[in-house]
């Protein structure tokens, strides 16, 4: 099974061969490196800009408005803060003129904790995305929604935002990538850079399908009658994990992956919430002005008579940073215990 740092190469090969995809480009998106993930190694378009993130993103708009697809990537998350306003004009542009100008531009980064990144490469950005209006914000748990998500972005014409968990980048998947071999070692000869000299290598691309995960589609990953638990990215991984856990103690978790954080799947919250009168949602995000904090609110005014007990959000602390030592990283983002406590505490509230 690929990881997802090799789905999404693969993705970007198959959007470059059959999307028209022009540019791929970022601080060592290209050869040798192929991103510090090494998620662009082999990509023919892929190319090296400055270290300069308002330049990446200005660019982008510029080969976007010349209506060619794109796909730039912010080395890490942390570093995406100082093209805000970049961001907002291009989420603006197809409303301000008035459909005229379409932006078909992807901006693909790494987010969140859990390589020891420290203070400087472990930023979530999900609750600032959720809030540029005009775009389309996803983030996979998995390297299959990995490869369908990204070519959704892809083909999109207006603006997108791929965000590609860091600690999940090496996690292998469940479910093949159609077309993708089986043997892991079959793909990995395939299409991973050899270490040492490359300047001769080329990647030998496996006979890859399209699969395409549309925007605005969670997945039920574990089915329950007892609590509603909404999540993305790698604590999703968590909250599964949880819920089977919990599952030995007679308790009955529902957990859906959210997937595409905006447009997000109203329909199959509210459906579950119904179903459970319960809600948790688990991100690693700051816990101030946290998207999960929008949820609760809408489960809160749109169903709030067939509540069982109060939602609740779990999220990262509001601290300035994430320090370097494992303790300080583990007491800043949640933790499967404290997911667990939390869901044991929602459903013994009686009401």
């Amino acid at each position: 099974m690929a990881n997802m740092a090799q789905a999404i190469r693969m993705a970007l090969h198959y959007a470059e061969t059959n999307y028209d995809l022009k540019d791929v480009f970022g601080q060592d998106v290209g050869a040798p490196l192929g991103g510090v993930f090494t998620a662009t190694q082999g990509i023919k378009t892929a190319w090296n800009s400055p270290l300069d993130e308002r330049g990446i993103i200005g660019m982008a708009m510029g080969i976007a408005m010349a209506g060619d697809k794109c796909v730039a990537e912010i080395q890490f998350a942390d570093y995406i803060f100082n093209t805000i306003d970049l961001l907002k004009i291009a989420g603006n542009t197809l409303w301000c003129t008035n459909g005229q100008y379409n932006l078909p531009m992807t901006v693909m980064t790494p987010v969140g904790a859990g390589i020891r990144g420290s203070v400087y490469h472990s930023h979530s950005f999900d609750a600032w995305a959720s809030r540029l209006a005009g775009w389309k914000v996803v983030m996979p748990s998995n390297p299959l929604d990995a490869y369908g998500l990204l070519l959704s972005c892809i083909l999109d014409p207006n603006p997108t935002m791929f965000l590609k968990p860091k600690a999940l980048m090496r996690v292998r998947g469940e479910e093949l990538i159609p077309g993708e071999p089986s043997d892991e070692k079959e793909l990995k000869n395939m299409i991973d850079a050899p270490i040492g000299d490359r300047s001769n290598w080329k990647a030998n691309w496996p006979k890859i399908q399209e699969y395409l995960v549309p925007f605005g589609k969670g997945k039920i990953t574990r089915v329950g009658d007892q609590i509603t638990v909404v999540s993305y990215g790698r604590h999703l991984l968590l909250c599964n994990e949880v819920a089977d856990q919990l599952a030995a103690e007679g308790y009955s978790v529902e957990v859906i992956d959210l997937r595409s954080i905006y447009p997000y799947d109203w329909q199959m919250i509210k459906s579950s919430v119904q179903k459970t009168g319960r809600f948790l949602c688990v991100n690693e995000d700051t816990e101030v002005t946290n998207f999960g904090e929008h949820l609760s609110y809408r489960v809160t005014q749109e169903l709030f008579y067939e509540l069982q007990a109060r939602p609740r959000v779990i999220a990262g602390k509001h601290v300035p940073g994430i320090g370097l030592h494992p303790n300080l990283e583990d007491a800043s983002v949640p933790q499967k215990h404290e997911i667990a406590e939390a869901i044991k505490e929602i459903c013994g509230e009686i009401p």
